[in-house]
């Protein structure tokens, strides 16, 4: 869903709500375009700044007045929702905690790793993190309709909800011990970091244990969405066997 003018635009960043892009017109250097402007930065919403014709195009009314703003129609849930689902299939609570991953082809990927798995729940952060969109949609193959998806203002007060609900949590990264020798079974949640830094320092040291993911290449990570489904299904096999 697109909304355009500088009312219906600033007043949807600053009432939070998720915005998934952002068009300025260039060149827009008066005090409102600025204030806008400013505070979607400080809210973590990607710009793109686009010439005056650009914008004419994507707009439905004509009368954007230098901005156009696309707002997702996902509906997010709690992370206390997603405990709530394990506990009424009586299960043991498997839930995957996204730092920062802002590519909308693995946040897709991730919600069909997860979808298949029978995790009961992603979480990822409010800020500075892509949202559902309709790329995540459609790339998720329809796996973002069936998995609950909880938007959070901070990933370590997540953690700290977690582990105050007995969930193990494990961050993937290649500092930990391997992922095949360590026992994820039971209640556990694994933090996978973004794509370029990984999993921040105080996101790791808030977790209760590191996995890796034994590499033989000469490249020394995998995709987000790869090390997703690597460590979600190996603790699928150590569940059930296999």
């Amino acid at each position: 869903m697109k909304i355009e003018g500088r009312n219906a635009v600033g007043e949807a960043v600053r009432s939070g709500k998720t915005i998934d892009r952002l068009l300025v017109q260039k060149g827009l250097k008066d005090a409102a375009a600025n204030k806008i402007i400013d505070d979607a930065k400080s809210r973590g919403i990607k710009i793109f700044f686009r010439e005056k014709e650009a914008l004419d195009r994507e707009s439905a009314q004509k009368r954007h007045q230098g901005f156009i703003a696309e707002i997702t129609d996902f509906v997010y849930c709690e992370l206390a929702d997603i405990l709530e689902l394990a506990e009424k299939k009586g299960e043991k609570p498997f839930v995957l905690v996204l730092d920062g991953v802002e590519d909308p082809h693995n946040l897709g990927s991730i919600l069909r790793v997860a979808e298949c798995a029978g995790v009961h729940g992603v979480v990822i952060p409010r800020h500075r993190s892509v949202s559902v969109n309709e790329t995540v949609i459609k790339v998720s193959a329809g796996a973002a309709s069936h998995v609950l998806v909880a938007k959070v203002t901070n990933i370590n007060d997540a953690i700290d909800e977690l582990k105050e609900n007995n969930v193990w949590v494990y961050a993937a990264d290649m500092s930990g011990k391997s992922v095949y020798e360590t026992d994820v079974k039971g209640a556990v949640a694994f933090v996978v970091g973004g794509e370029g830094q990984g999993v921040k320092r105080l996101t790791l040291s808030k977790c209760d244990g590191v996995v890796s993911i034994p590499m033989r290449g000469k490249v020394n990570s995998l995709n987000a969405s790869v090390a997703a489904g690597v460590v979600v299904f190996e603790k699928l096999r150590q569940d059930y066997g296999g």
